[in-house]
């Protein structure tokens, strides 16, 4: 057995394969660039290493300093995660060549998969249903053009070495090929190295449905049933759940049949996922369902297959690397009720899903308290930094049921109860996916969220039940804990200090008004003298009363009286739509601009962000400078209009 383990990765699932291994009695390594020197991860483990600077190419990706590290620290073994440099089969052969053990499969079956023309040449043999396309080697304009047509549009060009979603374009008529098939070669090229493309018919009511397979040493394979992954958003899984929705026994047997079948074409050993897309217009049937590719490793996904079998797929794989056989056989495997995964994400949904980084003053994931099994599978803690280098996953949130609709309604009070600030996430947005009418029908497709974001984007206007709750509470902090008094004298003058914290009696109607503020925007709210909402997380701050409903997570301050010391986007205050580093700076104090003028611009997880001028105007109380970081809502700048 592994004796001390190194994980060649960060976050979240450095710390979940670190829990199996301590479990194991394994010693475990973390590595760690200059972003992460304080990182959960790292304090989780045993021994820690430095591997570089912040950006992952100088140091998760740097294949010869994992191994270096590895040997510094004598761990005989390598756990790569998933990501970076988890499906490198160079970096598998070169853990090897340096007498350590790749938990993982072997190198020639990663190259056999990574390439998604060969792999489905390879599947075709091996009898594994593909989508109806073209794979071959002739990559010219002309053949390209004439195998779409004979597919039949709408086709999707997908390069061959893709993934992510990169390398991918829809043509839905002729006219529209050649310029897709230069604009996916060109990004295949960037992102790849590889401009080589496959065709494949386009699925009109897709749905994304993968199969966990697993195979030892000893020529052994099983699956551990299936997942549906189709709550997608550019191509990237939102939320996962298993089993599929809507599939038969019949089916269910054909498909994971045909996924062991794929697994042992490539002499398969450890994790690993058969990935395949599926006609559902007429319901899940196996013979419209297709093969896609395989992913060589561990899925982000995986904890629902996990419970739903009993499994640790991580102790699995370590004990599979280690040599053992398959620690249980295909017969031993069942189906035991429902689970579902959400990807918590730190970006903002109302702002285009703009990644939102810096420090987590608060943040607190939710605990279920009916008998429902869950887990938080986190790499952060409140406190620790998010990170502009990296991915933005904050946590996945997974929970286990007898049924799938007890699993959804579960997966709602968790996503409801997500407190992140000022690092913004997108808890809110989950949490309306999973009132879909359709996902809750389980007659979901891919095309759920990307034909309907409209529909799952939260409200920016706090609701009536937040701000009657933090009204109470401020009521309540200025009567000496008790609102009931608000009839009383305390408040029968618009004089006074009460008025000046945005508290004023309305003898006509409400017993009292009380104006809060979230960042920019004012809220004045008629208290009625109503408890504080249970479904709410509320709590008292030094920087105002926090405020969690449905997933957002808003900081509400009482309103001085006239507004002083309030930004308003409507007056003209340019706000720090997010935490970033200011890049650029293309204004002066007192300088004029007009209407749509760029006067700065933020990055934030490798995005710019223009802020413009809303109106023509001058340039007045300019707060930063070229290379400055900035919070979240902070005033950046103001333009007064001339004149005033």
């Amino acid at each position: 057995m592994i004796q001390k383990l190194l994980i060649a990765n960060r976050g979240e699932i450095a710390c979940r394969i670190m829990r199996t291994a301590r479990a194991m009695g394994i010693a475990t390594v973390a590595v760690y660039s200059d972003a992460d020197a304080k990182a959960l991860h790292v304090r989780s483990a045993d021994e820690s290493v430095h591997i570089g600077p912040s950006p992952a190419a100088e140091s998760y990706l740097v294949g010869a300093k994992i191994i270096a590290a590895a040997q510094q620290t004598g761990a005989d073994a390598i756990h790569p995660g998933y990501g970076f440099l988890s499906e490198n089969a160079d970096f598998a052969q070169a853990v090897l060549d340096a007498g350590l053990v790749w938990v993982g499969p072997k190198p020639a079956s990663i190259r056999a998969m990574g390439l998604k023309d060969a792999a489905k040449q390879l599947m075709r043999a091996a009898g594994v249903p593909v989508t109806p396309g073209y794979d071959g080697s002739d990559q010219s304009v002309e053949r390209l053009t004439k195998e779409a047509e004979a597919i039949g549009y709408p086709v999707l060009i997908k390069a061959v070495a893709g993934g992510g979603g990169k390398g991918m374009r829809k043509v839905d008529a002729p006219a529209d090929f050649a310029a897709a098939l230069e604009s996916c070669r060109r990004e295949a090229k960037a992102s790849f190295g590889n401009d080589e493309v496959l065709l494949e018919k386009w699925i009109t009511s897709p749905r994304h449905i993968e199969v966990q397979v697993f195979g030892d040493a000893h020529g052994n394979v099983v699956h551990l049933f299936e997942r549906d992954c189709s709550l997608q958003r550019r191509h990237q899984k939102v939320i996962e759940e298993a089993p599929a929705p809507g599939m038969d026994e019949a089916t269910r047997e054909a498909i994971c049949a045909a996924a062991v079948r794929a697994a042992k074409a490539v002499d398969y050993e450890g994790a690993g996922t058969i990935e395949f897309i599926a006609d559902a217009s007429e319901g899940l049937r196996a013979d419209r369902i297709f093969f896609m590719e395989m992913n060589t490793r561990l899925q982000v996904e995986h904890p629902v297959t996990e419970e739903i079998t009993g499994v640790d797929l991580v102790e699995w794989q370590l004990r599979v690397a280690s040599g053992e056989p398959l620690p249980k056989r295909q017969d031993e495997l069942s189906i035991d009720g429902h689970s579902i995964e959400a990807r918590l994400y730190a970006e903002d949904p109302a702002k285009g899903f703009l990644p939102s980084t810096g420090r987590l003053e608060y943040f607190r994931l939710p605990h279920l308290t009916r008998k429902r099994r869950f887990r938080n599978e986190t790499g952060v803690q409140k406190g620790d930094e998010i990170s502009p280098f990296y991915d933005p996953m904050i946590a996945k949130l997974v929970v286990h049921a007898d049924t799938r609709q007890d699993a959804i309604e579960a997966m709602k009070d968790m996503t409801s109860g997500v407190e992140c600030w000022p690092v913004k996430s997108n808890a809110g947005f989950l949490n309306l996916l999973l009132y879909d009418q359709d996902f809750e029908d389980g007659t979901m497709d891919t095309g759920l969220i990307g034909n309907n974001l409209d529909d799952f984007i939260p409200d920016e206007r706090p609701s009536n039940k937040a701000l009657q709750s933090v009204a109470h509470m401020v009521i309540d902090k200025v009567l000496g804990g008790k609102a009931t008094d608000i009839r009383e004298t305390y408040l029968a003058t618009d004089k006074g200090p009460w008025s000046n914290l945005g508290l004023r009696l309305n003898r006509d109607k409400a017993p009292a008004t009380v104006r809060l503020t979230e960042g920019a925007n004012d809220y004045e709210f008629a208290f009625t003298d109503q408890s504080i909402d249970e479904s709410l997380w509320v709590e008292e701050t030094p920087h105002g009363y926090l405020v969690t409903d449905d997933g957002v997570t808003r900081m509400l301050r009482i309103a001085r009286a006239g507004g002083e010391g309030q930004a308003s986007a409507a007056d003209g205050a340019i706000i720090a739509p997010m935490p970033g580093k200011v890049i650029a700076v293309d204004v002066a104090e007192g300088q004029a601009v007009t209407a749509g003028q760029r006067l700065m611009v933020l990055e934030a997880m490798k995005m710019e962000h223009a802020l413009t001028a809303p109106f023509d105007g001058v340039v007045e109380g300019l707060a930063v400078s070229a290379g400055g970081q900035v919070q979240v809502e902070a005033v950046l700048c103001r333009v007064v209009p001339a004149g005033e």
